[in-house]
């Protein structure tokens, strides 16, 4: 354990706090907050400095601890591997605070491309970062309603019927993105708006929900 991290650790006890309430209070995982006061992450100067004003400990001090770290590491570490190291230690800080969504198919088996998203209290625009996704539309039948192929629509793997939401589903083998409205009984009603507006009534049982679509990015 580095002297950071006991710096860190003595501090939040002394505050009262769980690692679980100083992992909320700076919108990482708690998990972040166990692997940085075990010194099995190293943390840049900018999280140092907000871990330092949640804690209430002054900056300096933590600062100073810091630094005799990085000058008591031996010559040695200073070597062609720097720029991969430092790389590594960026890339664990961000991982707790900006997620790559992936950019998917509509079969949700082709990766597209990634977007990265800031992580706020685990969520990604609200939602589980674990669930989030984009969608790359493939077809022009959603364009009345402002969704055109080409389009990249954000959304998040969602089973339930919601009335008069979009989303991405599987009927009679075939993916698509449509409207839903609920009707009388277990129907639902399969809403398209290409060159005119279409429906189709189907039992809610021979549908399968995929994903919730929220919002859409406009291809220019």
């Amino acid at each position: 354990m580095s002297r950071v991290s006991d710096k860190i650790k003595e501090t939040r006890l002394k505050k009262g706090l769980t690692q679980k309430q100083l992992a909320k209070k700076l919108g990482v995982a708690e998990s972040f907050i166990n692997e940085v006061e075990s010194g099995r992450k190293i943390i840049n100067e900018s999280l140092m400095n907000r871990i330092s004003k949640v804690l209430g400990k002054d900056i300096n001090d933590i600062g100073v601890s810091f630094e005799e770290e990085v000058s008591s590491e031996p010559k040695r570490q200073v070597s062609i591997n720097k720029d991969n190291k430092v790389k590594d230690v960026w890339d664990n800080a961000f991982s707790s605070i900006i997620k790559d969504v992936p950019v998917y198919n509509y079969n949700l088996d082709r990766i597209i491309d990634k977007k990265q998203l800031p992580i706020v209290g685990n969520k990604v625009e609200g939602i589980h970062q674990d669930k989030v996704l984009f969608l790359k539309i493939e077809e022009e039948d959603m364009s009345g309603f402002r969704i055109n192929k080409g389009d990249i629509a954000f959304g998040y793997i969602h089973h339930e019927m919601e009335n008069n939401c979009i989303f991405l589903i599987e009927h009679n083998n075939k993916r698509s993105v449509r409207q839903l409205k609920r009707l009388d009984g277990d129907k639902i009603l399969l809403i398209n708006n290409g060159i005119s507006l279409r429906t189709e009534a189907v039992r809610l049982k021979d549908i399968k929900i995929i994903a919730k679509l929220l919002k859409v990015e406009i291809t220019l």
